[in-house]
C-alpha cells in the first residue's frame, strides 16, 4: 500500500509536467524574454509568496545572485521572504498583506520586475504586491496554478501568467520548481548562449 501510493505521486507529478510543458512553454519563453530584457536594462527582480512558494523565491533569488549550472556575475534578484525584522515589523504594525507590498515600494523601480508565486491565485499579501508593482510601472510574472484565482484576473496585457493546470497543490510546486529552473537556464543562455555542457 505504502510502496503504491508512493508510485502514484511520482506518476501524477510526472504525467501533469508532461502535459503543462505545450501548455506552459511558450509563457515561460516570454517570461525568459522579459527577464533578460530587465536584467540587460540594469534592473532587477523581487520575488515573493508564502510557505513553498516563500522557499521557491528564495531558490530564484539564490539562482540568480549565486549561480545555476555555469559560472557568470552575479544577477540582481531579492527575495521579499527573508528580512524577519521587515516581515514582523510590518505584519505587526500594518498588517500581514502588506508585507510584500511595502518591499516593493521601498525597493521597486520602473522596468524591475515582480515574480510572484501563489499556488492558489488568490493570496492576499502577493494580490498586494503586484497592486504596488503594476502602481511603480514594474512588470509582473505571476505562477499560479488552480485556474489562476483573483491574481489570474488582475494582471495587465504586459504581465505574464504561467498558470499550471491543476488543483493539487504539491503538483503545482512541482511544475513551478521546473518551470524555475527553465528560466534559470533561459536566462544563462541568453547570456551566453549554447549549452552548459558544450
Amino acid at each position: 500500500m505504502t510502496n503504491q501510493r508512493i508510485l502514484s505521486h511520482f506518476h501524477e507529478s510526472a504525467e501533469l509536467k508532461i502535459q503543462s510543458a505545450t501548455v506552459l512553454a511558450p509563457h515561460i519563453a516570454q517570461a525568459i524574454e522579459m527577464m533578460f530584457s530587465a536584467l540587460s536594462n540594469g534592473n532587477k527582480i523581487l520575488v515573493c509568496g508564502n510557505g513553498g512558494s516563500a522557499a521557491d523565491a528564495q531558490h530564484f533569488a539564490a539562482e540568480l545572485v549565486g549561480r545555476f549550472e555555469r559560472e557568470r556575475f552575479p544577477l540582481p534578484a531579492i527575495a521579499l521572504t527573508t528580512d524577519t525584522s521587515i516581515l514582523t515589523a510590518v505584519a505587526n504594525d500594518y498588517s500581514y498583506r502588506e508585507i510584500f507590498s511595502k518591499q516593493v515600494q521601498a525597493f521597486g523601480q520602473a522596468g524591475d520586475i515582480l515574480l510572484a508565486f501563489s499556488t492558489s491565485g488568490n493570496s492576499g499579501n502577493v494580490m498586494a504586491a503586484i497592486e504596488a508593482a503594476l502602481e511603480r510601472e514594474m512588470r509582473v510574472v505571476a505562477l499560479t496554478g488552480k485556474g489562476g484565482g483573483a491574481i489570474g484576473k488582475m494582471l495587465t496585457d504586459a504581465d505574464i501568467h504561467i498558470c499550471v493546470p491543476h488543483d493539487r497543490t504539491a503538483r503545482i510546486q512541482e511544475v513551478h520548481l521546473v518551470t524555475i529552473h527553465c528560466i534559470c537556464d533561459g536566462i544563462d543562455v541568453a547570456l551566453f548562449g549554447g549549452d552548459v555542457n558544450e
